[in-house]
């Protein structure tokens, strides 16, 4: 059993009692017990003062009074009287035994047992009540634990699958499926609906988010209309050009581009208000409006009344 017992049998630091404010730290090994100080202290004569140490064998450390006495007033009487059984070769094998060969011993014990051993030692207690014991626990009184029970015993915990019923099992497993189910159902539709609100927003695209649109748009607007020449001295002279070439010339063709749709309602509308505008700057030549103005030269006559040739 010796061979089990690790190298450092016993640890445990701790400040001193007010009003030393020292730090210690005791450390019982196989052989020889250590104890090693810090001191902490405002006085100048303190300040350069180095750690310590005392150490000495296990029957010099029986035979030491003064040093168990300082171990019992750093410590507490308890820590003494264990560090002195340690010392004497009263080790608790059991309580320092591997983890796996204590979990295998904990198999044989009955549920009784193994509440009582739970409560001699924090390790004892942790041990009892960790997950890989019950883990075992479960796979030793079943036959098979199937995956679902695994994955429940997960959420819920081993020692909760191993007091509850097998009907109970059942029941919690249906609704873990369920939920499951439901969860994934709930994923499809977001991702559904996620497509949809992704095609709308395409559909109702907005016009400053297509360049290529706002290109057409901005080029249909800058070019003139086919069938309109504006005059150049139009609103800058108060006479009339005697020029027989006119100032503007109407186009009897209509517009193949207007007629095909290409451009928007807007634009359609902002192309006539042009044309409105332009044909009162320019003199409309006709020659049937030349005799009968009887202008000179039968040229067309720019008093012309536009309500009546529009």
């Amino acid at each position: 059993m010796a061979s089990f017992l690790p190298e450092i049998l016993f640890e445990i630091c701790g400040q001193a009692p007010s009003p030393v404010k020292d730090f210690y730290c005791l450390v019982i090994s196989k052989s020889d017990v250590i104890l090693r100080w810090w001191k902490i202290s405002l006085r100048n004569e303190a300040r350069n003062a180095r750690p310590g140490q005392q150490r000495e064998s296990h029957q010099d450390y029986l035979d030491d009074s003064q040093l168990q006495s300082q171990v019992s007033m750093i410590f507490g009487h308890r820590i003494l009287e264990y560090t002195r059984a340690l010392c004497q070769g009263h080790y608790d094998y059991l309580e320092r035994l591997p983890e796996p060969l204590l979990l295998r011993i904990l198999m044989y014990l009955e549920l009784e047992e193994v509440g009582q051993l739970g409560r001699t030692s924090h390790r004892f207690r942790q041990l009892c009540g960790s997950e890989e014991f019950w883990e075992k626990a479960v796979r030793r009184h079943c036959d098979t634990v199937s995956a679902e029970v695994s994955a429940l015993a997960l959420e819920v915990g081993w020692q909760n699958i191993f007091f509850t019923s097998k009907l109970q099992i059942q029941k919690q497993i249906s609704r873990r499926r369920l939920r499951t189910e439901q969860q994934q159902e709930r994923k499809i539709c977001d991702s559904d609906n996620k497509a949809e609100v992704t095609s709308l927003r395409s559909c109702t695209e907005s016009p400053g988010e297509n360049p290529e649109t706002d290109t057409e748009i901005h080029r249909a607007e800058a070019e003139p209309h086919p069938g309109i020449i504006l005059d150049p001295s139009a609103g800058t002279s108060s006479g009339l050009d005697t020029n027989t070439s006119p100032c503007c010339d109407s186009d009897p063709v209509p517009n193949p581009e207007l007629e095909a749709g290409s451009l928007s309602s807007v634009n359609c509308v902002l192309v006539c208000d042009q044309l409105c505008e332009d044909l009162k700057r320019c003199v409309v030549a006709t020659p049937a409006q030349g005799v009968s103005n009887g202008g000179p030269n039968g040229k067309g006559d720019c008093n012309v009344d536009l309500t009546k040739v529009l």
